[in-house]
């Protein structure tokens, strides 16, 4: 893997990154010379209203997908020139995804759709069953263990898909818009839960989200308009 600079305790370096396609006939300027460091153990927030290119850039630093210019570093890594089976790698081992509808197997039970990552570790069953369960309980979801996505609640499904991407021990936890389809008091005891596995593991956390509340437990919010950073921001969480 192509190893790059990044600066003191940098996790994420995206440097000159811009993201164009087409849409329409027309060409489409996502993301406009991003350049962004974000260090390990942040919890940021990547805010801006719809169209304003924090779901492109989310989709940019988990590997989803590549910019049309410019670099970006994950630990090191330059993912953006990095071969498919490497970037499947890179995604599987060091990288947590959090999606805004779950992406949870409705044919599974909660500590089987944990398990799955794990199982495309490689990891061995009984270690497997332990760390799912061990996620699960530390997110409060001790007894829904094995009830399917279809008799948990918004709020504990999200949980579930935390709990999934945490036990595959990652640096980094990527989540978009992870309380859009919650009610406030739900969304908060999440982000309650999210915050605490910040500060107790040191897990990056980078979200995208409009969302007020989010913006006020990230310890950093990052502020982007029309593709481009608006402005940054270092806010305490309470």
């Amino acid at each position: 893997m192509d190893r790059a600079t990044t600066g003191p305790g940098a996790l994420v370096t995206l440097r000159g990154v811009t993201k164009s396609y087409t849409q329409n006939s027309l060409q489409v300027h996502a993301l406009r010379g991003i350049d962004l460091s974000i260090d390990k153990g942040e919890f940021t927030a990547l805010a801006g209203p719809s169209g304003s290119g924090k779901t492109t850039l989310l989709n940019l630093i988990g590997a989803l997908d590549r910019p049309t210019t410019g670099s970006i570093c994950v630990d090191g890594t330059t993912i953006s020139t990095e071969s498919r089976r490497q970037l499947a790698a890179l995604r599987l081992h060091q990288i947590g995804f959090v999606f805004q509808d779950f992406n949870l197997l409705p044919v599974l039970s909660a500590i089987e759709n944990v398990e799955y990552v794990l199982l495309l570790q490689g990891v061995a069953a009984a270690e497997r069953r332990r760390r799912a369960d061990e996620a699960l309980v530390l997110l409060g979801l001790d007894g829904c263990q094995h009830r399917r996505p279809s008799q948990l609640s918004g709020g504990q499904q999200q949980r579930v898909a935390i709990a999934r991407a945490l036990a595959g021990n990652p640096q980094l936890i990527l989540a978009d818009e992870p309380t859009a389809n919650l009610d406030s008091e739900t969304g908060e005891a999440l982000l309650e839960s999210m915050r605490a596995l910040n500060r107790d593991r040191g897990t990056t956390f980078i979200f995208s989200t409009h969302d007020s509340m989010v913006m006020r437990y990230a310890t950093r919010v990052v502020r982007l308009k029309d593709g481009q950073l608006a402005e940054a921001a270092n806010d305490v969480a309470p």
